[in-house]
Formats: structure tokens, C-alpha cells, sequence
């Protein structure tokens, strides 16, 4: 697959783009098998932070899946059996879920922090039949005889009632012929947290696999030639957008790291295996541009990607010039893969999503259904059909039709999460539907507020949420994080409400301010709003 040439026009590939799914497809046999037929591809660079690594060819993937497949099918596992699937950042991440595939079985990638009662909930919801995990891990599984899984694989062995991960390959042929999986079969299931309830099993079809490649080729810009690191859980749906299903579509080569989040370490790691394409967080971006990374030769490293929380236009720029390498912001949810991007062969304008990828036709939605005016903030909508849509939430009919909404004929699919277009047909984040402040009949949204707060030279972290105020309904609070050594007074909350009211519309400034020691966050680092919006009305009398 070639790459996308920098000087291509945005409006001429968007709008000659057509989806031409297949009508049967199998990752397993239609990428990897394919890949494979050069025995000496490199498929995947694993290291850890015992100095240890492992390189895999394309090839070699392919084997160790057929055999994890024979091993499965053995055991009873079936087409559309769900399997568990919790392992760290190891090669046997990829060779699992891919084993999985070959038989046509739905796997559920979990990060390694779930509890005991976290997978309680999700084996019970989904039926799952089999589970893979680490030896580590095991004992946070359901034990007795007639509790969970019937099949058990445990990477480096799991005791009783558990097969051995690597003796269990070693027993089977590295031949499998992979079955048959229409473009509407299930094909993967995540779960991801809503604002209310347990998680959602957001169930997938082989389409969205498929599809994954074009934010791959044209967001990430990958090629055969380059080597992609993205640092992002192995539960998440952006490891399979960047770390999976997107780069090995291209036959990218990947970067995999096995150890914690050090910025010095991840210098190093980009430096040494020449990394091309850095896909990481915006805290973790962050932390790496305090080491003035412009000392560390990145010469391989032509291009960074971030999602899953708004980079601002303060770090982009930063990172730019910094490093010299494109620090492209995306938008995409585990219910619709990436979706809204910006790409190297476009303008970037710092703290947009970008433009709606190849095939995707998005929109900026009033209330009533209308379309938005420019700048005007609204619901954030994808049109449907589209393959990149999730088939919908495992066993919840009801919740996956709440979803979709019907204007004039046309069927939307409502993200949950606020937005604007500007004129040039760019995509900007207002927040979640939920973290919306409604002020005197203004909405505003937090990252609007936020995008401002950073700007300020002693702020490290901020957040922005409603608050309760007689007069307006709802006033702007910001929660600041001070960079090390400033102390917070009167004063200082006074300077930064000036300089907001400057950088942005003035009835957005934050009213009130506290400064604190750190924010709430998820264990992926994201910020949690709603914690400090219900801890500001939990006083507040009904």
C-alpha cells in the first residue's frame, strides 16, 4: 500500500472515496496469511523494561495463531463464541486475538487492571465460553468447577483447570484453514463505560476490521516502510485502530513496549528502533515535551498522532516545533472507530479534530435535527450506514436504537459528544453531551474553556465544569492543578480570569476557581468531569 502523497487534496480524495467492503473477511487469513507469504516481513519489534525483546516476522504470526486456532477449535470453541481476552503488551496479545479470528470467535480485549468483579460482569454479559491471560492474572478469575469459562489459557502457565499458553501451541499444527466470517458477523467486542450503568459491550462486525485501514492509511499515513509505536492499552479500541488491525492492514511494522510510562524511556525506545509514527495521549505528550525532547535525535520520527482527549493548540505548536514532526489530534469513540482527523497531506488548525475521514459523512445537529450554522455548537452525528458503525450494544436493543435518530430521511448516528464546524469544514470538541454548562441560556462547552485555561504559564492541568448559581442556573468552575512551585491566592485566580475572558468569548470565563493538588482520573488518564460537576451540586437543594 502506497502512502498518500503530501501534496493530495482533501476535497478531491474525500469526495471520489467509495467503501468497497468484501463481502466475506476474515483478518486472519485475508491480512496476516497474505503478509505472510514473505517469510521474512517483519511484523512486530516487542521489548520490555527488562531489556528483553522478541521479533516477530509476519510469518510467524501466522503460525502461532493457526496453532492457538487448532488449540481453540479443540477445546470446543466455535464460530461466535466470545473469548476473553486480558493480556498485557505482549506478542501474545496479537496472536490471541488473531487465533481468535481464524475461527471466526468474537474477542474481548480487557486491559489488566479489571477486577475480579469487572470480569464477573463481563464473562456473565457476554456468554463468554473461553478466557487468555496471564498466570498472573489468573487467580482474579471465577474458580469454582461450574463458575465462568469451561477453556483457560494461561501465558506462563495458570495451575489447575487452566491450559498451558505456550505448551498448548507446541501440541498443534502451525496449519489452519481460517473459516468463512461474512462482512455483518461479529468480530470483536469492547467494553467501554457510559456516564450511567455498566459498561456496554460494544460489538463490532469483520466491515469494521476491514475498515480500519483507511484511518491507517490516511490519518497515520502508514506504508510497508514504517515502524508504529502506539502506546495505548491493550483493552482499548485504539490498539486495534494503531497497533493491530490499521498498521499490519498496511504491513506496517510495530513497535511494542512492556513497561511503565517513563519519558526518558519512551526518548530512548522512539530514538533506537527508529520509530516513524508515534501515536500516544495528550498527558503523555505533554510530559515529554518538560524533557525538551529537541535534544534526542528523533530523525526517523516524521509524524505523531494523539486521541482520545483533546491535545491543545498549545502542545501542538509546542511539539512542532520542538521535535520538527506533525502532531496530528483525532477524534474517534469505540462505537465508530476514528472519525473525525486531521492528516499530513491537510492544513492543520491546532485544536481541531480535523475533517471527516474517507467514507465518513459527518454533521453538526441542532435539537430539532437541523443542520447547525457554522461555529454554532450541537450534537455530533454520523450518517448510517457506514461500516466503521458498530453493530451495537451486546444484548441491549433498546440503548443501541436510542442511538440513532431520523431527520428528513436521513439516519444519524448520534456520537453523545458536542461539537462545532467552522467554515472551512473543520471539527471542533465542545465536550460530552453531559458536560455541557448551561449559563443564563448560553451552552458552552468545557474544552472551550479549558483550550483558554492552559494558556496560562503556571497552569499544569485544569478542568472545566458547571456549577450551581442562583442567578444563571449554571456558572463556569475550573479546577486547576498550578505548576510545581506557584502557589495559588486570590490574585492569581483574578490574572487567569482576565486572560480567559481574553482568549475567549467573555460569558465562558471561569466565575469560580479552586486550585488543587490533582484531578480525578480514569486509569486510562482521562480526566473525570462529572466527579467535580457532582461534587459541586451534591449541596445543591432540589
Amino acid at each position: 500500500m502506497q502512502r498518500i502523497s503530501p501534496t493530495a487534496s482533501y476535497r478531491e480524495l474525500h469526495e471520489t472515496f467509495r467503501w468497497d467492503v468484501p463481502a466475506r473477511f476474515n483478518f486472519g487469513a485475508d491480512v496476516i496469511d497474505k503478509w505472510a507469504q514473505d517469510p521474512e516481513r517483519t511484523a512486530l519489534i516487542w521489548a520490555n523494561d527488562r531489556g528483553e525483546e522478541r521479533r516477530l516476522t509476519f510469518r510467524d504470526v501466522s503460525e502461532l495463531s493457526n496453532r492457538l486456532a487448532n488449540h481453540l477449535r479443540s477445546r470446543g470453541v466455535a464460530k461466535g463464541d466470545r473469548v476473553v481476552v486480558m493480556l498485557p503488551r505482549i506478542p501474545e496479545w496479537q496472536v490471541a486475538l488473531i487465533g481468535c479470528l481464524k475461527i471466526g470467535a468474537v474477542p474481548i480485549p480487557c486491559v489488566t487492571m479489571l477486577t475480579r468483579k469487572d470480569l464477573e460482569y463481563r464473562i456473565g454479559h457476554s456468554g463468554a465460553v473461553a478466557v487468555i491471560t496471564t498466570s498472573d492474572n489468573v487467580a482474579k478469575f471465577p474458580d469454582g468447577p461450574d463458575e465462568g469459562p469451561g477453556v483457560r489459557l494461561a501465558v506462563g502457565g495458570g495451575g489447575e483447570g487452566w491450559d498451558d499458553f505456550e505448551r498448548a501451541l507446541l501440541a498443534q499444527d502451525d496449519r489452519f484453514e481460517a473459516v468463512e466470517v461474512d462482512a455483518d458477523d461479529p468480530a470483536i467486542m469492547f467494553y467501554t463505560s457510559g456516564s450511567t450503568g455498566m459498561p456496554k459491550g460494544v460489538c463490532h462486525a469483520a466491515r469494521a476490521l476491514y475498515a480500519w485501514r483507511f484511518s491507517a492509511r490516511y490519518w497515520l499515513s502508514l506504508a510497508e516502510d514504517d515502524v508504529m509505536w502506539c502506546t495505548a492499552d491493550t483493552g482499548w479500541s485504539k490498539a486495534g485502530t494503531s497497533i493491530l488491525f490499521g498498521p499490519w492492514s498496511c504491513g506496517t511494522t510495530v513497535f511494542f513496549y512492556d513497561g511503565p510510562f517513563d519519558p526518558e524511556k519512551r526518548l530512548e525506545l522512539l530514538a533506537r528502533h527508529g520509530v516513524t509514527v508515534y501515536c500516544a495521549a495528550a498527558t503523555e505528550i505533554r510530559q515529554i515535551l518538560r524533557l525538551k525532547p529537541s535534544r534526542t535525535k528523533l530523525e526517523a520520527l516524521r509524524l505523531t498522532v494523539s486521541a482520545g482527549e483533546t491535545v491543545n493548540p498549545d502542545i501542538v505548536n509546542a511539539w512542532m516545533a520542538e521535535v520538527g514532526s506533525l502532531l496530528l489530534d483525532g477524534y474517534g469513540q469505540t462505537e465508530t472507530l476514528m472519525t473525525v482527523l486531521n492528516y499530513p497531506f491537510m492544513k492543520v488548525k491546532p485544536g481541531s479534530m480535523g475533517r471527516p475521514l474517507m467514507g465518513i459523512e459527518a454533521a453538526v445537529l441542532r435539537e430539532d435535527g437541523t443542520v447547525a450554522s457554522a461555529d454554532e455548537n450541537g450534537r455530533l452525528a454520523i450518517r448510517a450506514p457506514n461500516p466503521q458503525l458498530m453493530l451495537g450494544y451486546w444484548n441491549d436493543p433498546d440503548r443501541t436504537r436510542n442511538n440513532y435518530v431520523v431527520y428528513d430521511g436521513v439516519t444519524w448516528f448520534l456520537t453523545g459528544d458536542m461539537a462545532s464546524m467552522d467554515e472551512d469544514g473543520y471539527f471542533y470538541f465542545r465536550g460530552r453531551d453531559d458536560d455541557i454548562i448551561s449559563s443564563a441560556g448560553y451552552r458552552i462547552g468545557p474544552t472551550e474553556v479549558e483550550n483558554a485555561l492552559c494558556e496560562h504559564p503556571d497552569v499544569a492541568e485544569c478542568a472545566a465544569v458547571a456549577s450551581p448559581d442562583p442567578e444563571r442556573g449554571e456558572v463556569v468552575k475550573a479546577f486547576i492543578v498550578l505548576k510545581e512551585g506557584v502557589e495559588g491566592d486570590d490574585a492569581l485566580a483574578s490574572e487567569i480570569q482576565e486572560l480567559t475572558k481574553r482568549l475567549t468569548a467573555p460569558y465562558k470565563y471561569p466565575r469560580k476557581i479552586e486550585f488543587v493538588a490533582s484531578l480525578p482520573k480514569t486509569p486510562t488518564g482521562k480526566i473525570q468531569r462529572h466527579l467535580l460537576k457532582d461534587r459541586e451540586f451534591a449541596g445543591k437543594k432540589t
